[in-house]
């Protein structure tokens, strides 16, 4: 028995401790997971599904086959489990013949469902699910579940993109485009000439921005808007998950029209149909609001391979390596109800905005503060302190960057690919995944997230037999009724 209990704490001290940022992810106060959604070309042929789970997913990542557990002293750790694929692989079962407009429709209640779920805390935080069925977007729907404990979206990426192929060639690794930095030469000039002023403004931009998020995720609300209900609990409530696609040629004409960003352009058309939405649903359409910006804090310039995150000394670590900022919602400058906003008036002022806010050192800082908040808090508290980061804000939007080739997963072309956080208590969440084809943007797909808090909520209640005003919490949820499934 003695030496049992001296390997069983051998094992415990080899164990990986739990990153600050995946305890607060899973938590009593907080549990986020990521949807990652592939659209195939192809009707879907699942029966080598187990053989890639075992031979490809799993050793991408010790966590994949770990679940999380607490030492006699509390401290969480990522703890060896021995997978059984068949309860992490889900295959929903609806009537054979119906028209794609039905499988549509069966497809978002799917999602609904399991982003409302919780992921069981006795085996590994991930799950796949197979929706085998024809919609308008996809001959077949695979959607992979992961907790964000398990890592941050850069990580993540990484390792769904392990799973894929090349879909010209199999033989070749997919491809990322690299962000260009300024040369070593015009950053020396830049400081010689410029280097005091720009490090004034760099100090009080961070002093303002730092200073604005600590008011942010303490005392200062948004204000209740037809984009933020405010009402607790908005994490448990069903969701309806959007796609919308850009055109490269209208995004490339505005952008040099205005001699802008691409990002510049994208954000600027977030904020338009903000407030264009605002304006069609309610008279206050200039109310303050917030968009919680989530940006990677690894000072890299593309996409790294799994092998080289998970190595000791990486550049690019596995993890959540993130941090986040405010920005807010620019207001529209037409004082008249019933004319529309200009739309490059707000790509104009996303532009500002972006420029000032690269100068600022508050993502830095705000990651230095969570980390002491946890030291002197502990993760709960802290956890709690980002859900009032969250739930004070309107909206988060956060962006990954796709290879430069199509995809493919087991011979199996991938149309398309988007993901959205869920468990977040937020009404809006802007997922943005750019893909690149023949070293251009061909398209940019963004996934919006929008939980309509009377309408949906209301409905789906209704639908379901419950009451109206029922509120969830993490131990108790009231779900739609339970679709078949195989294993």
């Amino acid at each position: 028995m003695e030496s049992e209990g001296r390997q069983e704490e051998k094992n415990m001290e080899s164990e990986e401790p739990v990153s600050p940022t995946g305890q607060y992810f899973n938590s009593s106060v907080l549990s986020i997971c990521v949807l990652a959604v592939l659209e195939s070309e192809i009707p879907i042929d699942d029966s080598s599904t187990m053989s890639l789970l075992q031979n490809v997913f799993l050793p991408i990542n010790p966590r994949f086959s770990s679940i999380m557990v607490s030492d006699k002293n509390g401290v969480k750790k990522w703890k060896k489990f021995d997978v059984k694929l068949k309860d992490h692989v889900h295959v929903p079962i609806f009537p054979g013949g119906l028209s794609l407009k039905c499988y549509d429709d069966h497809l978002n209640e799917y999602l609904s469902r399991i982003a409302m779920e919780n992921l069981p805390q006795s085996r590994p935080l991930w799950e796949i699910h197979i929706f085998k069925y024809p919609s308008k977007n996809a001959a077949g729907t695979l959607v992979f579940k992961l907790h964000h404990a398990l890592g941050d979206g850069f990580s993540l990426m990484g390792a769904l993109l392990s799973c894929l192929q090349r879909a010209d060639n199999p033989s070749l690794p997919l491809t990322f485009p690299t962000l260009q930095w300024p040369s070593k030469m015009d950053s020396q000039n830049e400081n010689f000439f410029l280097g005091v002023p720009r490090f004034l403004s760099s100090a009080y931009n961070t002093v303002s921005d730092f200073g604005w998020s600590l008011l942010k995720s303490s005392c200062v609300e948004d204000d209740r808007t037809p984009i933020r209900s405010a009402d607790p609990g908005v994490e448990f409530k069903p969701v309806t998950i959007t796609t919308i696609t850009f055109s490269l040629d209208h995004i490339k004409q505005i952008k040099t029209m205005l001699g802008v960003t691409l990002n510049d352009v994208i954000t600027g058309i977030i904020f338009f149909a903000t407030r264009l939405y605002m304006q069609s649903s309610s008279k206050k359409n200039n109310g303050h609001s917030t968009a919680l910006v989530l940006l990677n804090t690894r000072n890299i310039g593309g996409y790294k391979s799994v092998k080289e995150m998970v190595k000791p000394d990486a550049e690019s670590p596995w993890g959540n390596q993130f941090g986040f900022l405010h920005v807010s919602i620019p207001e529209s400058s037409s004082t008249d109800a019933d004319q529309s906003p200009d739309p490059l008036e707000f790509v104009l002022k996303a532009q500002k905005i972006i420029k000032r806010k690269r100068s600022s050192l508050a993502v830095k800082l705000t990651g230095r503060l969570l980390e002491t908040l946890r030291k002197f808090i502990g993760p709960k508290a802290t956890a709690r302190y980002i859900h009032t980061t969250l739930k004070n804000s309107s909206m988060t939007i956060s962006n990954l960057i796709g290879p430069v080739e199509q995809m493919a997963l087991s011979d199996h072309p991938i149309k398309g690919l988007y993901f959205m956080v869920v468990g977040v208590p937020q009404v809006n969440i802007y997922s943005l995944v750019s893909f690149f084809f023949i070293g251009i943007y061909r398209h940019l797909t963004c996934s919006i997230l929008m939980e309509f808090v009377v309408e949906s909520y209301n409905y789906n209640a209704k639908l379901h037999g419950k009451d109206e005003n029922c509120r969830g919490n993490r131990e108790r949820i009231h779900r739609p009724p339970e679709i078949p499934r195989m294993h």
